[in-house]
Parts: C-alpha cells; structure tokens; sequence
C-alpha cells in the first residue's frame, strides 16, 4: 500500500499542481513508490486528529508504519534519502544537492510566497504598490542569482535531484506573473522539470482528485 499522504478535499489551487502535496506526489514518482491519499477539509485541518499528525494544521503528512512526517521539505528529502534516485551517492554531490534544497525552501520560495500573501490579502493595506514593488524586487533579485548559477544547465548540479523538484516547484508558483519571464534560462528549467514524466503522474494525479473531489457526484457520496 505504501505511504499515506493527506491533501485538500478541495484544493484552493483548483488543480494547478502548487497545493502542497504535489511535490511529495512527485518524489514518490520519482523513486516509484505507490502511495495512498487521505482527503481533509479545511474545518479538519483544524482537528485534533489530524493536528496529531501536523501540529499546525496543515498539509501535507506522510505516515509510514510508525513513522509520522510534516512539512512537504521534509517529506520530499526522507524519500530522497532512501536511496540514490533523487540524490546522488558521492558524499559531496549529495551534500550539495541538500545544499540547494534548503536554498530552494529558504532563499528562493519566501519572497515568492510573500508577494503571492500581498496580491491576495494585501490590496487594501496603505502603501500596497509600493510594498508589493520592494517584494518583487527581491523575488527578481533572487531570480537573478539562481538564472546566474544555473547558467546553460540543465540542473542545478549534474543529475536531477530532489533539490530540482523542489525548486522547479518552487519557481512554479510564479506561472501567470511577468517576473519569471525575464530569465529565459529559468523558463526552459521549469519546463524541462514539467517533462518529467514522475511530474506528469503526481500532476494528473492531483488534478483528478481535485476534478473527482469537486464534482456534484463526488459530494453526493459522502
């Protein structure tokens, strides 16, 4: 049966891929680990069982026998380290590539999600524009750094890795704004992560639960 993941009953990203159970769909992908899901709502995210398994009451959560995990970071580099699929076996390598997971999750995704909090709860905050430019200034500033480093590759170190996954998840979440488009690199980066077929799986995967969990059908079951 494999691992246990939870995720939205009904997403807010309305089957885009960027809830925050797709990477950890992806990791098991990747490594090719069958999973199962378990549907919350928002009022049960807010429970006390399923703020047993995620103190903050979020998602995702793995289980795994005994083994509880939260944070979607966290659960993409347990999968990771089983093994040498998503990160490499030269001690270095893979010390680099935990490198740049903690980058992706520490530099690059917070003035993302900062300007994404701004666009959606923001608008009627005095000093909006002028707020929501220095939030984009950073994000462009970030992406600068990274579009540098990544140069003509096709991944951040060598092989794809789970810091790939991570980044190019990371980087999703700009899809529809300007911002990413100034960096050309980046864009084929992103596109050649969205090719993955592992990625292609966890995003019809989470598109069908989210289309079969909002359908009128659907809810007359439950």
């Amino acid at each position: 049966m494999g691992p246990i993941i939870t995720t939205f009953e009904r997403s807010p990203d309305c089957g885009k891929g960027l809830a925050r159970d797709m990477p950890v769909r992806w990791a098991l992908e990747e490594v090719g680990r069958p999973y199962t899901v378990r549907y919350v709502s928002f009022a049960a995210m807010k429970e006390k069982e399923h703020l047993a398994l995620n103190p903050f009451g979020q998602i995702p959560t793995f289980e795994e026998g005994d083994l509880i995990l939260f944070e979607s970071g966290a659960i993409v580099f347990h999968i990771a380290n089983g093994g040498t699929i998503l990160l490499p076996d030269e001690a270095n390598a893979r010390s680099r590539a935990i490198t740049w997971i903690f980058a992706a999750l520490n530099t690059i995704e917070p003035p993302i999600v900062h300007r994404e909090t701004i666009s959606f709860s923001g608008r009627d905050v005095d000093g909006y524009v002028q707020w929501k430019s220095v939030v984009e200034n950073i994000v462009r500033r970030r992406l600068s750094e990274l579009s540098g480093q990544l140069g003509e590759s096709d991944w951040l170190d060598g092989e794809f890795s789970a810091a790939d996954l991570l980044m190019v998840q990371v980087l999703r979440r700009l899809a529809g704004s300007t911002l990413l488009s100034e960096y050309p690199n980046l864009i084929a980066y992103v596109a050649r992560g969205e090719d993955r077929p592992a990625f292609k799986r966890a995003f019809d995967a989470q598109l069908a639960d989210y289309l079969g969990n909002n359908s009128t059908e659907a809810y007359k079951k439950k």
